[in-house]
């Protein structure tokens, strides 16, 4: 079972001297304490400037396992910390908000999934990384959105596979691969309610734009994209297209990163169904400035797993990453 330092409101609590620059406190800390800071795309925009590396969750995975670094602070989400501890044991890693959690991990429960991997026992299980370490453990391969169909198409055409938690990557890279999985009943909040009313009449109001949607998206908004990817991989795109105008349906976080690289076009968010103009992830914007410098500061809330959990969970990832390799991922 996963242990925590769980502290007051989930991070240390701390008043900070408002006329600090964090910037550069926060360089003057990973100076000191040979620390590293992996931040997701979906951050906020001043987290991802001061990271010393942006990525999705293969890329991230990838840093994480080949760091030399002592401490790692991971702006993102809970799994993705629990990630970093996996395959860096000896490393310290740390976590700016601990109620960072993510709702498709939260939709696969351990107990829940073991009984219903067990109700296919002639299955592998391939598992999206957004999922919690119990159901790593429960796993045969974890892929990523960014190498999901590959890591399917890698096994042989009549092996079954089970996939979990994710049924809208799912049922995607079924669409791909050609292959029969059984899906896991799992779904990402910000990907579910991207709605396909609004995006048709965005899509009126800018007829030269390109819409670039994640695969977490549900099946009707991506049978409106006109390029469906990972996150790095609607980064890529949008930066190498011809193009100058892009709807992006994933969350928002990534625009920052997509005008950074390509100054020169527009970027417009999906619209949600709801009142907001563009689909954030509560969860992820927990993580704010002022907590990456307390996190690296006390060096706490820290995040710890019980060695024999890690082990398990280790399996599965080794596995994606020497495929990623192999394939040139």
């Amino acid at each position: 079972m996963l242990t925590v330092d769980v502290l007051k409101n989930g991070y240390a609590p701390k008043s900070i001297d408002p006329s600090l620059d964090l910037f550069a406190e926060i360089a003057r800390l990973k100076k000191e304490k040979n620390a590293i800071i992996l931040a997701h795309y979906y951050q906020d925009s001043d987290i991802q400037d001061i990271a010393d590396y942006i990525g999705d969750s293969l890329g991230l995975s990838q840093q994480a396992a080949k760091t030399k670094a002592d401490v790692i602070v991971f702006a993102g989400v809970h799994f993705m910390a629990e990630t970093a501890k996996i395959l860096c044991p000896d490393k310290k890693v740390l976590l700016p908000d601990l109620r960072a959690g993510c709702s498709l991990a939260e939709s696969c429960p351990a107990d829940r999934f073991e009984l219903f991997k067990n109700a296919h026992p002639d299955h592998i299980v391939i598992s999206y990384i957004n999922c919690t370490a119990e159901i790593k453990a429960l796993t045969d391969i974890i892929c990523t959105s960014s190498n999901a169909v590959q890591i399917v198409e890698s096994l042989p055409k009549n092996q079954k596979i089970i996939f979990a938690p994710d049924k809208n990557l799912g049922r995607w890279v079924m669409q791909k691969t050609g292959r029969d999985m059984v899906l896991w009943d799992g779904a990402c909040m910000v990907h579910e309610i991207f709605s396909r009313e609004k995006i048709l009449r965005l899509q009126q109001r800018y007829p030269n734009a390109l819409l670039i949607a994640h695969p977490e998206c549900e099946q009707p908004v991506l049978e409106l994209a006109d390029f469906i990817g990972s996150t790095t991989a609607l980064l890529n795109f949008a930066i190498k297209s011809d193009k100058k105008e892009f709807i992006v349906a994933t969350e928002s976080g990534i625009l920052h990163q997509m005008s950074k690289s390509a100054p020169d076009k527009t970027f417009i968010p999906a619209p949600p169904n709801n009142s907001c103009a563009c689909n954030d992830c509560p969860h992820m914007k927990l993580n704010t400035l002022e907590k990456v410098y307390l996190c690296l500061l006390q060096e706490t809330p820290e995040l710890l797993m019980e060695e024999e959990l890690r082990r398990k969970a280790e399996t599965p990832i080794r596995r994606m990453l020497e495929i990623s390799a192999t394939l040139g991922l």
